[in-house]
């Protein structure tokens, strides 16, 4: 059985050592909104994050949400689901994980709960780098999704 709480103590004992090793600020308005993320275990968009954060009274303009977004992001907290335009907290860190190809995840999206499974992709010469590599292409990010059913959604099916 999942220990949420567990779970998401985890998550920021290791984003406050990173933040500390790296000489990071994880502000007051960042680390709620990756508690949210963590929390919800689901793609959260940008205006529903800033709805919870509202309602905590700790904020309540876009750009609160879209500047600690931007810092997550760019230091591998979390990550943007494209096909959602929404966010979920990363939960497959690796050492030094800074966001950038290092970390290529791969994303699973369950089209009828909208449940986000983050997966380690395999790193390697792929068909994609192998064609990027043939075209003189460096990639410095690559999006990885993929649509279906979670296992619950499946069985209630």
């Amino acid at each position: 059985m999942h220990d949420h709480a567990a779970c998401i103590a985890r998550a920021m004992a290791r984003a406050d050592a990173r933040c500390g090793a790296e000489g990071l600020q994880l502000t007051p308005a960042r680390r709620r909104v990756l508690e949210i993320l963590l929390e919800e275990h689901r793609a959260l968009g940008a205006y529903d994050i800033l709805d919870r954060l509202r309602a905590e009274g700790l904020g309540s303009q876009p750009p609160i949400v879209y500047r600690a977004l931007d810092f997550l992001m760019k230091h591998g907290f979390v990550h943007r689901i494209e096909t959602l335009n929404a966010f979920v907290a990363c939960t497959e860190p690796t050492p030094g994980d800074r966001g950038d190809i290092a970390h290529m995840p791969a994303f699973l999206i369950c089209r009828t709960c909208r449940h986000v499974i983050e997966t380690v992709a395999e790193r390697g010469p792929g068909k994609l780098e192998t064609a990027a590599d043939s075209a003189g292409f460096a990639i410095e990010h690559a999006v990885r999704e993929a649509e279906g059913l979670c296992a619950a959604c499946r069985a209630a099916a």
